[in-house]
């Protein structure tokens, strides 16, 4: 098979895959192991060259592990040091030694035990931080907790990836081994650290000069992959040198550029990555081996999670909160795979066993986690008290209020919301779910208390049913989503304002019920417009008057910009963008009314449309077209695509 029609194999596959797991909210993980599985020499054997793929493919861990160095910071690392060091260090130890202690039970050697149980103490990093996010848990007691081990996790990864292929060689040469590896490691660390931060900075202020995105793409490049074949030629592991790398960058002001521009490369090299541990996948094998399977899989979940849980309690945690820490954590991550990889002399038969175990945890964590809280319910008996108590402190601080305010959020702007409010002599309650903030704002005379607003018990706990009105203060359309929904269930008369970043999602509040929506970047926009038209001159009673016009109009005037090369980390695919066409000689569109091309039908209409020179916003319906405008079509880039192929061409035969 030719190198191109391996590209495009793996490129269809992938493609085909990736989306129909996304459709089921499965990690798309899955999807490249799947694609790996079907396409490799034990199923279709449609791919031949693995040797090639195996060595583009390592390019993957490569970028992986410089993406994990970015992420890396002392200051996070002290902030959490007693979740990250102490629960993290001991998870990954403990289940470890129960690797060794199971696999000794069956007769294999306690290198096999402890290289297996570091495959199994991993999680997934990706999976969980992204369920985290969605369920609003990530300042939750159980949240902190997942994320600490995590970064452990993480961090684990580069001395074990010097450990496991070491642990083959005999016990007397091992510690002898191991010992020369960590001095290569210090020395090689050392030097890089100690000289490499401040030539680091000069070199990337040096690149960035040059004022070339193609230019500062290709040096993260340079860099990633210089280091990583240093290491290697130092004897140690490629992504070692590319972890060092990332924690280089990381303490430079050009991380966040550098996160987005290296992620394209990372998530493509990566997917390739899986699709070689997919090919490793013996159907025949497995269907053998299949209570073997189902044995590790019970193993490395109720393991995993007796040691979490008992850790957690341990380090005094409720037990609810230690029940779900547990379940969020026992199962199997994308490491696990990593690690698998670099295990020396592993019996075909283990492997596929592992292989397959860490693949079905990794398909059973998203339905762990969402039924985790029934499961803390029903095994904890004083969790209901707690939900108990919380809604009654909640209706106890809302107990005497009447027409207030439900602030749901109280960081930044829910805090300034309720100075404002307060001036007004308008009573306000915040529904918040940071233990630390509420605390500290709740003992400053705020009120505030501990609730999730996406809740209804906590929405009418709050008074809901007493009111004038909501508002969400945060920019989360999932949580804004779910407080209209509950409002409109409720109490649908009740004006709800919601927050959202942009206009991408205002039809879709709006549609949901919410009175107004609010988005920032437009109303930033709109304040530095009316400043700086005050500044020019323009009487302060006409520049109110403008701004209480695009306000009213739900900020019409505002909607979609121009997109340029540095708006491409911006999700194209969603927001509303202007594009401007100009009608030559023989547009289809030149001599049609606005209302004849039906661009409404496609989801976009024509803003402005420029004449000699002169520009004409909101044209009306009967507008002729004439040779020569410049329309500017708003939606998103797809709609606009079809409308400017309207415009030029005319209307499809079918559509007419």
């Amino acid at each position: 098979m030719s190198a191109l029609s391996l590209v495009l194999l793996l490129l269809g596959a992938s493609v085909f895959a990736v989306v129909l797991f996304r459709r089921f909210n499965l990690p798309p993980v899955l999807g490249y192991l799947a694609v790996g599985s079907i396409i490799g020499p034990h199923a279709l054997n449609l791919m031949t060259d693995i040797k090639r793929l195996t060595a583009l493919a390592e390019f993957g861990v490569v970028f992986l592990m410089f993406s994990i160095g970015l992420e890396f910071s002392l200051s996070k690392l002290y902030a959490m040091k007693r979740i990250v060091f102490g629960l993290g260090l001991l998870q990954v130890l403990i289940t470890m030694l129960a690797g060794m202690g199971i696999t000794l039970l069956f007769g294999f050697g306690w290198q096999l035990g402890i290289a297996l149980g570091a495959v199994l103490a991993m999680s997934s990093t990706a999976v969980l931080t992204k369920l985290l996010a969605e369920r609003m848990e990530l300042d939750a007691v159980h949240g902190r907790q997942v994320i600490g081990v995590l970064l452990f996790q993480d961090l684990a990864v580069v001395p074990l990836l010097v450990l496991l292929p070491a642990l083959t060689q005999p016990p007397e040469k091992l510690a002898i081994l191991m010992g020369i590896a960590i001095l290569k490691a210090i020395a090689v660390l050392a030097l890089i650290l100690v000289f490499g931060q401040k030539l680091m900075r000069k070199w990337f202020h040096l690149v960035a000069r040059a004022k070339s995105a193609e230019v500062f793409v290709l040096n993260v490049l340079l860099i990633t992959l210089a280091m990583a074949t240093l290491t290697e030629l130092a004897g140690l592991s490629l992504a070692l040198g590319a972890f060092v790398a990332g924690m280089l960058i990381a303490e430079t002001e050009f991380r966040l550029q550098v996160e987005e521009d290296i992620k394209p490369f990372r998530d493509v090299l990566m997917g390739l990555f899986f699709v070689t541990i997919g090919v490793k996948l013996d159907m025949h094998i497995l269907f053998d081996l299949w209570w073997q399977v189902l044995l590790v899989l019970a193993l490395l979940l109720l393991t995993k999670a007796l040691i979490v849980g008992l850790l957690a309690w341990r380090a005094r945690t409720s037990p609810a909160n230690s029940i779900r820490s547990a379940l969020w954590l026992c199962a199997g991550g994308e490491f696990g795979f990593v690690l698998l990889g670099e295990i020396a002399r592993l019996p075909k038969n283990v492997e596929q066993v592992v292989l397959t175990a860490l693949v079905l945890s990794m398909l059973l964590a998203p339905f762990i986690v969402q039924y985790s809280e029934r499961l803390v319910l029903r095994f904890v008996a004083s969790e209901w008290l707690t939900r108990s108590m919380h809604l009654t402190q909640i209706a106890a601080q809302s107990m005497n209020s009447e027409k207030h305010a439900i602030l749901c959020g109280f960081g930044r702007n829910g805090q300034y919301m309720a100075r404002f409010l307060a001036e007004e002599g308008v009573q306000s309650i915040a529904l918040d779910l940071d233990p630390d903030r509420v605390r500290e704002a709740a003992a400053g005379g705020e009120s505030v208390v501990f609730g999730d607003a996406g809740r209804k018990e906590a929405l009418l706990a709050a008074g809901l049913q007493r009111a004038s009105v909501v508002v969400v203060t945060v920019s989360d359309t999932a949580l804004s989503e779910k407080v209209l929904h509950h409002v409109q269930q409720l109490r649908p008369e009740l004006p709800v304002v919601v927050r959202t970043a942009d206009e991408k999602d205002m039809a879709r509040l709006i549609r949901a019920g919410a009175a107004e929506v609010v988005p920032e970047t437009l109303e930033a926009s709109l304040m530095i417009a009316s400043h700086a038209l005050a500044l020019v001159g323009v009487p302060i009673n006409r520049v109110l008057k403008r701004v209480r016009q695009v306000r009213a109009q739900r900020y019409r005037l505002l909607r979609g910009f121009y997109r340029g090369m540095s708006d491409r980390d911006i999700e194209s695919s969603e927001q509303p963008r202007l594009h401007s066409v100009w009608l030559s000689t023989g547009a289809w569109g030149i001599g049609h009314r606005l209302n004849e091309l039906q661009l409404d039908s496609l989801g976009c209409e024509i803003t402005a449309i420029r004449r000699r020179g002169i520009r004409a916003m909101e044209p009306a319906p009967d507008t002729l077209l004439e040779e020569g405008d410049i329309a500017v079509l708003l939606g998103s880039p797809a709609t606009v695509a079809a409308a400017e192929e309207r415009l030029l061409r005319g209307l499809s035969k079918d559509f007419a």
